[in-house]
């Protein structure tokens, strides 16, 4: 079959078509409140670099506390019943945060405990809907459908960005904060309507669940190098994207507009990414994978000379297509090479271990940039970018891991029963 073919058989399958679009309605919500978040912040009274690193560490903290008990949980029930808990959990956590911004009180705690429910709200989401995938799409088929996931998800969130600093500028953050909550509801009933996938029972306490997840994915060199790898990486990039990169656009380089366009740039070369990822085929993946992380370092050493917007521009275009690239490759790696009953697991260990250092990334930045300068906070991360990705591809499996290609097979492996569609 083709892969134009596998594509359109791809849209007519409902379960996929209700994935995407869930995801899709989600994630623009999220552009929105990406850029409006920060500036909410920073226009509150007496607000300045360490407020705004709090609240954002305060949203990163619980990903990195609770993504364990998420990958637990996500493994024992219907991944997709989950998936709903935890939008609904994302809704209250931005309403609450928009009321604030509408009323103009805001105290530091409110802002903080909201930011934190947030967070815990994408704990519980990712671990599930990392492993509901190849519950609903044919192991031959995977790379093309986290492709397309991540190009729709990825246009969504160019048009939320593009939309965000002018929302922003124009009517304010409350009301870009408002329609990420809204966002949210939708895609809880978007995904309602999936199969439910009803598991079998398990035994097992949760320490023993966590320590056989554990097992899995030590015994594996390439998914713990490159995790490795991502904790410093990801600490990197947040800290540019969440606090230094705004600080930079606040100070010299015009303010919302000027960073949402920045922003936006990177998230067309996402869309341009997943589309290339989801049709090319490599033989070693991860390696394609690590090496396409070096371009992330780019566009932060750029804002660190003070560089010309353009040229900022095109390099967060161009590390938008290479993370995708490795983002593709590595969810499609993982949901090959992991046992399905364990895979959620497995990718709360992934994700715990690539934000171990976010929520320290953010709390830092903004304290560091006031006290060694913003240019030299701004290079250091992306020293740190380069340094760790070299490190990564010492690793041997990182480097010879291989694709066997992958025969089609039923979505529905051992421990995972469908149920019929809820309406």
């Amino acid at each position: 079959m083709t892969s134009s073919s596998n594509t359109i058989d791809l849209w007519r399958d409902k379960p996929f078509l209700l994935l995407a679009s869930a995801r899709t309605i989600s994630i623009l919500g999220s552009g929105f409140a990406r850029i409006a978040l920060a500036f909410a912040v920073l226009a509150l009274p007496g607000a300045g670099p360490g407020r705004l690193s709090l609240v954002l560490a305060c949203q990163a903290v619980p990903q990195l506390v609770f993504i364990l008990l998420g990958g637990v949980i996500a493994d024992r029930v219907s991944r997709s019943r989950l998936m709903v808990v935890s939008d609904v959990l994302g809704a209250a956590a931005y309403t609450g945060l928009a009321v604030l911004v509408f009323t103009g009180h805001a105290p530091l705690v409110l802002l903080c405990s909201l930011a934190f429910v947030a967070g815990a709200a994408t704990a519980l989401f990712l671990p599930a809907m990392e492993g509901l995938v190849p519950l609903l799409v044919p192991a031959d088929r995977l790379q093309r459908a986290n492709g397309l996931l991540r190009m729709g998800t990825n246009s969504s969130l160019l048009l939320g960005l593009a939309l965000s600093g002018v929302t922003v500028a124009w009517i304010g953050a409350g009301w870009a904060l408002a329609l990420n909550a809204a966002s949210f509801v939708v895609s809880a009933v978007l995904t309602s309507r999936l199969p439910r996938f009803v598991r079998t029972a398990r035994t097992s306490t949760g320490w023993a669940d966590l320590k056989e997840g554990w097992r899995e994915f030590s015994s594996r060199q390439w998914l713990w190098a490159v995790v490795a790898q991502y904790a410093i990486v990801v600490a990197a990039v947040n800290a540019n994207v969440g606090v230094l990169g705004p600080l930079a656009a606040h100070r010299e380089l015009g303010g919302a507009r000027t960073w949402s366009m920045i922003v936006a740039a990177q998230a067309v070369g996402t869309v341009a990414g997943a589309g290339l990822a989801a049709r090319v085929r490599v033989r070693r993946p991860i390696l394609v994978a690590v090496l396409a992380t070096f371009p992330a370092a780019a566009p932060i050493a750029l804002l660190a000379a003070s560089a010309p917007v353009w040229t900022i521009v095109v390099a967060m275009f161009f590390a938008g297509v290479a993370g995708d690239v490795f983002g593709v490759l590595w969810s499609t790696t993982m949901q090959r090479e992991i046992p399905e009953e364990a895979l959620s697991r497995v990718s709360s260990y992934d994700l715990f271990g690539s934000l171990a250092f976010a929520p320290l990334g953010l709390l830092l930045a903004g304290p560091v940039a006031a006290g060694i300068g913003l240019d030299d906070a701004l290079a250091g991360c992306a020293l740190l970018v380069v340094l760790a990705t070299a490190a990564a591809l010492l690793a041997p499996e990182v480097r010879t891991l291989t694709d066997r290609g992958v025969p089609a097979k039923t979505t529905c492996p051992a421990g995972a029963t469908p149920e019929p569609e809820t309406s």
